[in-house]
């Protein structure tokens, strides 16, 4: 089996590549993955970069990236495979006349079979990436379809019988740890967890990811985003709005951030009204602390 990566180092390098800052955490998970064979369940608040990691892997390593977003309700049909039941019918209705048995061995064919990621995932002969997106969605019965595939790298379909994976997709599952995974799924995994990142990183994501910013709005962006997430928010600024705000500051041609500009913007960066008056409050009570002189 052919290897995506030389070591962890070009790990971290091909990604920044790609502009997105892992550290040797993010990096030697990866880095494993590639090597073992196994899939990486990633973990952590929303926002933080976990679906982005698998677009930039396969971006990286010239992979395809099939992509499964989990929901509530999502059952085998959406996620395996199902049958082109119009289709089906359809042959009925033109071989009425033939017999029966010939009839139903070439309705459960190839050419009635419908794919859908998962079995995408295992039947492509080019380099995948499968994004199991906020797994922790599903329920748990239909979390047990995904534990054949991340052991064996298989489905079986009654009717044709097992299809084996002819190369084996870099796979990664999302969780922003609404629900607990099952052991099962868990003890098949790598296990990654992504929190907001320090002040030094996201500071280098915001450098990275901002057009036109300038090294002193990026690191007041990125210090005030973390003393608001120290307050006691509903939902927490996510690194993507983040981002969204020092775009918006850039926009608006601002260099310097006081604590009125930031209480005129703060509804880029928090989505409810309650923490949105914290954060209002608070600017207002410690200017000098969340803006602080100089910076």
């Amino acid at each position: 089996m052919s290897h995506r990566f030389e070591d962890v180092a070009s790990v971290r390098t091909k990604l920044a590549d790609a502009r997105y800052l892992a550290d040797e955490g993010i990096a030697g998970i990866v880095y494993l993955a590639d090597r073992l064979g196994k899939p990486i369940l990633v973990e952590g608040p929303a926002g933080t970069g976990k679906t982005e990691l698998a677009k930039c892997v396969a971006e990286v390593t010239g992979a395809r990236l099939i992509r499964l977003q989990c929901y509530e309700g999502l059952d085998e049909s959406k996620a395996l495979y199902e049958w082109n039941y119009k289709k089906q019918l359809l042959r009925i209705q033109t071989e009425e006349d033939s017999d029966w048995a010939d009839i139903e061995d070439d309705l459960f064919s190839e050419e009635f079979l419908l794919t859908r990621p998962l079995l995408e995932a295992i039947r492509a002969e080019d380099p995948v990436v499968l994004l199991v997106d906020e797994v922790d969605r599903l329920e748990i019965e239909t979390e047990a379809l995904l534990l054949e595939i991340l052991s064996e790298y298989q489905v079986s379909i009654p009717e044709l019988g097992t299809v084996v994976a002819t190369q084996v997709p870099l796979v990664f599952l999302t969780s922003n740890a609404t629900r607990e995974l099952s052991e099962a799924l868990k003890r098949r995994c790598l296990y990654l967890y992504i929190d907001y990142p320090d002040l030094d990183r996201e500071r280098q994501i915001v450098e990275s990811k901002v057009e036109g910013i300038n090294e002193n709005l990026a690191d007041q962006v990125a210090r005030i985003v973390r003393s608001v997430r120290q307050l006691d928010l509903k939902k927490h600024p996510s690194v993507s709005e983040t981002l969204d705000w020092a775009r918006t500051l850039v926009l608006l041609g601002i260099d310097k951030v006081d604590a009125q500009t930031a209480t005129d913007t703060v509804n880029i960066l928090l989505k409810y009204r309650t923490d949105i008056d914290k954060a209002v409050k608070e600017f207002a009570d410690n200017p000098d602390e969340l803006v602080p002189e100089g910076a």
